[in-house]
């Protein structure tokens, strides 16, 4: 059987999603399985995702995904090249995914091979610490020093978010030494976080509109199946969620903790848990917050996920740490098959029901007891808090979609 594994979001599904789905069954046949490695309850921008996890991962399965998996909290939270890294890696350890796929702005395998190959040389390492040693961000750094090894053209490709992403998947295959298939397709309307509303948007704009509460819009910009999950999942007053609604709660957390706390958080380096901590004292707003923060040297989306870290309780130790578990969070009759083979094949527990979490590791049960806190966390952002139900992360089951 042909597995294709997919990383990625669904902060929402919309048409390009449904349309990379039909590209890979195009190249691939009708008989190939996909399988989608799906970020959690918070995404990689440092945000909670607009809606919840088995929603999001109903719509792909409503929409022509056959299997779901969850990737877990602390790589959803990490850099690209973390974000990347633990993705392959869950899909390497599922010992049947036989092809890896992506969006991308170039739609070239062969141009963002070579540019992950850069990334991975040591000539690539020696010119960025010469770069940042300059006080230049680390994006310009990346991108100066792939200009200089491999020309304008292929440098040229960091700059959309998608390529940068595919790089970033090459690079871990190559390091995790994992042999499967390659394939990525050109993305096909809006750029990414683009605010323009069009049959094939950006999330960002299907975002806008679902916070705005436009469903004439949205329906344009997502297939029906999805649309009529997230008017069900809105009218129950679990969506959507934003960030503003975790802000005060962030907040409070960031004001009560001292320096050596601040350490501990990922990507936390060079004094910034100093700067965290001034600016956790005098700041009104957590955009207020971040922004004292903020230097050339550190991006707003990692700053961004600091702070949620440090709501959500991730630590440094945690954030390296790669992968205890397969997590199921839905399938298909297809997916089932596929789900048979994984469980013959896999590196690692396969966990279909929470409760079977308790057989695990220690370091298992400890990444699963993040992702029910996060769990906890996140049904406090609802628009009724009458929806959120304690104890979510233990009772919801995966979903489960028959033949459309």
């Amino acid at each position: 059987m042909k597995i294709v594994g997919i990383l990625t979001e669904f902060n929402p599904f919309h048409n390009g999603h449904a349309w990379l789905f039909a590209q890979l069954r195009h190249r691939l046949g009708d008989d190939a399985c996909i399988l989608c490695l799906m970020s959690g309850q918070f995404v990689q921008r440092g945000e909670p995702a607009m809606l919840r996890k088995h929603v999001r991962a109903e719509a792909a399965l409503r929409c022509g995904a056959d299997l779901v998996m969850e990737l877990p909290l602390t790589r959803a939270l990490s850099s690209a090249e973390g974000f990347a890294r633990g993705a392959v890696y869950l899909m390497q350890r599922t010992g049947c995914v036989t092809h890896l796929a992506f969006g991308s702005e170039c739609g070239d395998a062969a141009a963002l091979e070579r540019v992950a190959q850069c990334l991975d040389s040591e000539l690539y390492h020696a010119g960025l610490r010469r770069f940042l040693n300059e006080g230049m961000s680390f994006a310009a750094c990346r991108q100066a020093v792939v200009r200089g090894i491999l020309g304008p053209a292929d440098a040229a490709l960091l700059s959309g978010a998608n390529n940068n992403l595919g790089a970033e998947y090459l690079k871990a295959v190559r390091q995790l030494g994992w042999s499967c298939n390659v394939l990525t397709v050109k993305r096909r309307g809006a750029a990414h976080d683009s605010p323009d509303a069009s049959e094939y948007c950006s999330a960002s704009a299907v975002r806008r509109l679902m916070a705005a509460g436009d469903w004439k819009g949205m329906e344009k910009a997502v297939p029906p199946a999805a649309a009529d999950l997230y008017r069900a999942e809105c009218a129950a007053g679990r969506g959507p969620v934003t960030a503003a609604a975790a802000e005060r709660m962030i907040l409070a957390r960031l004001r009560t903790m001292n320096a050596a706390a601040f350490a501990r958080l990922p990507d936390c380096t060079e004094g910034l848990e100093y700067r965290f901590l001034r600016a956790a004292r005098s700041a009104c707003s957590l955009e207020e917050l971040l922004g004292q923060v903020k230097t050339k040297r550190y991006a707003l989306s990692r700053l961004r996920r600091m702070a949620l870290c440090a709501w959500l309780g991730v630590e440094a130790g945690d954030a390296v740490q790669m992968p205890q578990y397969l997590r199921l969070l839905g399938c298909t009759e297809r997916g089932r098959a596929a789900l048979g083979q994984m469980r013959r094949t896999a590196q690692l527990p396969v966990l279909v029901k929470s409760a079977d979490v308790r057989c695990l590791s220690e370091d298992a049960q400890r990444q699963f007891s993040l992702e029910a806190r996060a769990g906890e966390l996140y049904g406090l952002l609802y628009p009724d808090l009458s929806s959120a139900k304690p104890g979510a992360e233990w009772r919801t089951g995966p979903v489960v979609v028959k033949a459309l």
